[in-house]
C-alpha cells in the first residue's frame, strides 16, 4: 500500500497504523516519487503536494495503474467531495480522521475491489454493453449515453432481473458517499428508457428501486 502524504507526522501515523493492522505500507512525500513507487496494489492520495496538485496525479496513477485509490484530503466541502469520486475515486476521507475509520474504509474498498468482474461484453434481449470501451448499442444501433446513464445501466445488468435498491445504485454509480437527491435516478432512467428504444427493458419499482426485466 503506497501513502502519498508530503507531511512527515502524518505519513508516519498512517504507515505504523496500517502496518500494525496488518497491511504492507510505505508512504512517499511527491507526485514524482509517487509515480517512481508504483506498481502497488492500493493507494492512499493527499490532495496537496508540493510538486503537483493531487487531482493531476489522480489522472497519472489512473493512466498506469488500476490499483483503487482513496483521496485523503483536508478540502472536505460538498463539492470537493463529489468532484473527487466523480473523477473516479474510489472514496474520498476528509482530515482529520481516526485511523479505524480509514482501515474500515479500505477494507470496504477492497472488497467491492475483489468482486467478481462481469463478462467485458454483455448481450440482454438485444442490449450490447461493452465493458472494454464503455459502449452502448441497441439492436445494433449506438446508444449515446452519458457517463451517469452508462453507470446505472452497466450497474444494473451485472445482476439482471434482481432488484437493485435507490441506495445500491448511488454506492454503485456515484460513490457511497454522495449526499445529493435520488429523484435525479429516475431522470437518467427515464432518459435510458427512451435512448435504448425499450422502454419495458429497465422496471421501476415503486419506492423500492429498479431492475432489468429479460423476455423469458
Amino acid at each position: 500500500m503506497l501513502v502519498i502524504e508530503d507531511d512527515e507526522p502524518i505519513a508516519l501515523a498512517l504507515v505504523n497504523g496500517l502496518r500494525r493492522a496488518g497491511f504492507e505500507a510505505e508512504s512517499v512525500g511527491s507526485a514524482a516519487a509517487a509515480l517512481n513507487a508504483l506498481p502497488t496494489e492500493f493507494i492512499l492520495l493527499d490532495l496537496s503536494l508540493p510538486d503537483r496538485d493531487g487531482i493531476e496525479l489522480f489522472h497519472n496513477l489512473r493512466e498506469v495503474t488500476t490499483a483503487p485509490i482513496i483521496m485523503v484530503t483536508a478540502r472536505g466541502s460538498e463539492e470537493d467531495r463529489i468532484s473527487g469520486l466523480d473523477l473516479g475515486a474510489d472514496d474520498y476521507v476528509v482530515k482529520p480522521f481516526g485511523v479505524r475509520e480509514l482501515i474500515a474504509r479500505i477494507n470496504a474498498v477492497m472488497r467491492r475491489s475483489s468482486a467478481k468482474e462481469p463478462e467485458p461484453v454483455q448481450v440482454l434481449d438485444g442490449v450490447e454493453i461493452d465493458r472494454r470501451v464503455r459502449t452502448v448499442r441497441s439492436r445494433g444501433n449506438v446508444v449515446a449515453c452519458t457517463p451517469k446513464e452508462y453507470g446505472i445501466l452497466e450497474f444494473l445488468a451485472r445482476d439482471p432481473g434482481k432488484v437493485i435498491t435507490r441506495q445500491e445504485l448511488l454506492d454503485g454509480v456515484w460513490g457511497p458517499h454522495w449526499y445529493g437527491a435520488t429523484k435525479m435516478i429516475d431522470v437518467h432512467v427515464a432518459s435510458l428508457r427512451r435512448k435504448l428504444g425499450a422502454p419495458e427493458f429497465i422496471e421501476t419499482l415503486r419506492g423500492v428501486g429498479f431492475r432489468i426485466v429479460l423476455d423469458q
